[in-house]
């Protein structure tokens, strides 16, 4: 994964970018009929059940919006949340509140979504010892948040984007001529560019598996659409040399199985790309 200052950048940038949009030149509504000297209170009231995420990145958005407005915390990010529970309360100018409140709310209820649903997969993954990963399957322009909801819901990061991590799946494989010339090329790239990213290569059957593992060099093996017979296989002749990923299709009925084969990760893009957003609303009090 990126660095903290990079991860810090991208939420910075979707802020500002998510204000432009939704603000434009101005708040209309709000300073048609509401005096720039009026000052309310708002309260993040929660509809649904689940588990609550984005409350760090809405006291961010106040504080881009407006730095006077003051907010009052009373559940955390990571928190299991029920209907009529209230996350926080936010006071200050009311123009300045109706300004953030659809960012605040579009931003919690996706994020809260996945980190339900990633807090369902790390709950059915327990004993195993098999952590759970998401993927780069996110909406567009707002895969830090994305992830981010993915951390809180206790599951883990994969590379954030296609500049922090190698990864040769079966395109790049097949266009580099065979599983040896891409791990090798890739090889002498990094050495040519000094830099140090992982490699994780991914494995359509057992015998490129073989050929991954005698290529060596690889910091994790993506176990691509197997069977749990060939992936029990697959970990057995991996073995400690390096770490193992299964992925493709996984879902809350297949999860457990694949763990039980003793994978070290599973990635699903299902935490992200296949959630409904949890009901949240912004009521002035």
């Amino acid at each position: 994964m990126i660095s903290k200052e990079q991860f810090q950048e991208e939420i910075d940038y979707i802020i500002k970018n998510a204000i432009r949009e939704d603000v434009g030149d101005g708040d209309h509504s709000s300073l048609a009929c509401i005096p720039d000297t009026a000052q309310g209170k708002a309260k993040l009231l929660v509809k649904d059940e689940g588990i609550i995420a984005g409350v760090e990145f809405a006291k961010e958005v106040f504080k881009y919006v407006d730095p006077n407005m003051e907010i009052e915390t009373l559940i955390t990010d990571g928190s299991p949340v029920k209907y009529g529970d209230i996350a926080f309360y936010v006071s200050g100018s009311s123009q300045s509140i109706l300004k953030a409140e659809r960012l605040v709310l579009n931003a919690m209820q996706r994020m809260s979504a996945i980190a339900t649903k990633t807090n369902s997969f790390v709950k059915l993954l327990e004993g195993t010892g098999t952590k759970i990963l998401d993927t780069r399957k996110t909406t567009p322009g707002i895969r830090a948040l994305e992830k981010w909801a993915v951390k809180i819901g206790g599951g883990e990061n994969h590379r954030f984007a296609l500049y922090d991590m190698i990864m040769l799946k079966d395109n790049h494989i097949d266009f580099a001529g065979g599983i040896d010339k891409a791990i090798q090329k890739t090889k002498d790239y990094l050495k040519e560019t000094n830099q140090g990213l992982k490699i994780i290569v991914e494995a359509r059957d057992l015998d490129e598996i073989k050929q991954i593992l005698k290529a060596g060099g690889v910091y994790r093996i993506l176990i691509d659409n197997f069977n749990y017979e060939d992936t029990r296989k697959a970990v057995k002749l991996i073995g400690d040399t390096c770490l193992t990923e299964s992925s493709g299709g996984i879902n809350e009925d297949t999860l457990r199985k694949y763990a039980e084969c003793g994978v070290d990760y599973i990635s699903s893009g299902a935490l992200t790309h296949s959630v409904y957003n949890m009901d949240l609303s912004l009521k002035a009090v």
